[in-house]
């Protein structure tokens, strides 16, 4: 059960992924939409995966019958402040969430996100296998939520997590309750090679402070006085378009970065760059980066919290440097960018590193939760981080 199955973010990908594995697998399996805004979705769905939606928001927003402000105050209101799709939450929408829960019966029900999970873990009866599937990491969320999931995340079955990181903070909040590692698997990890021949750069995700390009902009400006042939792109839509343009204007660098917007053609401009680079002030598993790592692109990256030290391997597939340091950022930058041949032998163990996340590695987990979940077996630590073999 998702928020938004109609939209185009790295969430959203990575659950039609599993349903449309699980669905070749011969599992019966339907996703759930919390809302609509498009007519149709922006991911292939195997045939064998069924797409519910419950409130249609295609003719816009429907009036609430108390009103938004009066919502947040009354008893049967679950969504705290502080979660980041709160705005979707209306009534209508909260109502229709809890509605829905309540009447299932049987089967097992995995939810997507902190308002979500705290829905089910309130409303859906024990008579359904619950699992919370987390997809940020706990230091990331306001103290509003924190607090919220101390207190309910203990009715799950199981809660699953995207990192090792992740695991050790979960399990500190909710001693006894079953915290297992299962993380995104990619599209595909059979993509074309970069061959390092394009002098690019490329950063892909929405245009919102988590994702750091602020940072990554002041960055390049430092490359570009170093390396004035090379191009950062940065693709993704968002709030912060209008900023980020604004600060490559201040910067001077029109001619060397340029913020393409949404792209159908993603696997093409990741095959013919050179670097990627993730500025994230905080992530989850930045599966963007995985992504770009099937195409054997040596990684520059924030050591945020979490994902990036989970993933790669400083100096082997990657680099890594301190959070939000730009300076440090734009000198890693530069080395990778001045040495070819340290490229090509990083982007060829990230190849490797990323078959680690291949579908065929990932979707066997939910398999064996599932499976240990219906026969009432403890569930196990999960991924074992590491090249297929």
């Amino acid at each position: 059960m998702m928020l938004h199955a109609y939209g185009m973010g790295g969430t959203i990908r990575t659950v039609v992924n599993q349903a449309n594995a699980m669905a070749s697998a011969g599992h019966e399996v339907e996703i759930v939409s919390v809302v609509r805004r498009r007519d149709h979705p922006q991911f292939r769905l195997h045939p064998g995966v069924s797409l519910r939606t419950l409130v249609d928001q295609r003719g816009g927003r429907l009036p609430d019958s108390i009103g938004r402000r009066a919502w947040r105050r009354v008893r049967g209101k679950i969504v705290p402040r502080g979660e980041f799709a709160a705005d979707y939450f209306t009534e209508r929408v909260e109502r229709a969430a809890m509605d829905y829960m309540a009447s299932l019966r049987d089967g097992i029900l995995v939810t997507t996100r902190p308002a979500l999970n705290l829905i089910s873990a309130r409303r859906t009866p024990k008579s359904v296998i619950r699992v919370a599937q987390e997809h940020m990491n706990l230091a990331a969320y306001p103290d509003t939520i924190r607090r919220e999931i101390a207190r309910y995340y203990g009715r799950f079955d199981a809660v699953t997590v995207l990192t090792r990181t992740n695991q050790l903070e979960y399990r500190r909040l909710l001693p006894g309750t079953p915290v297992t590692v299962i993380p995104n698997a990619v599209h595909k990890v059979e993509q074309e090679h970069s061959r390092q021949e394009n002098p690019v750069v490329v950063a892909a995700g929405r245009l919102v402070p988590q994702k750091g390009f602020d940072l990554l902009i002041a960055a390049f400006a430092q490359v570009a006085a170093e390396h004035p042939d090379w191009r950062l792109r940065i693709f993704g839509t968002g709030p912060r378009r209008s900023q980020l343009t604004g600060l490559v204007e201040q910067f001077g660098l029109g001619e060397h970065v340029s913020l393409p917007g949404r792209t159908e053609r993603l696997e093409t401009e990741l095959a013919e760059a050179s670097v990627y680079a993730l500025s994230s002030r905080f992530e989850g598993l930045p599966m963007v980066m995985i992504e770009a790592m099937t195409h054997a692109l040596p990684v520059v990256a924030f050591d945020c919290p979490t994902g990036p030290r989970d993933v790669l391997t400083d100096g082997a597939d990657g680099v890594l440097v301190p959070p939000r340091d730009v300076d440090a950022l734009a000198a890693a930058l530069n080395r990778v960018i001045a040495d070819r041949d340290a490229r090509v032998r990083m982007g060829a163990a990230a190849a490797v590193t990323a078959r680690a996340y291949a579908p065929e590695r990932v979707m066997p987990l939910w398999e064996e939760l599932f499976g240990a979940l219906l026969n009432g077996e403890r569930v196990g630590d999960g991924f074992q981080p590491g090249p297929a073999s």
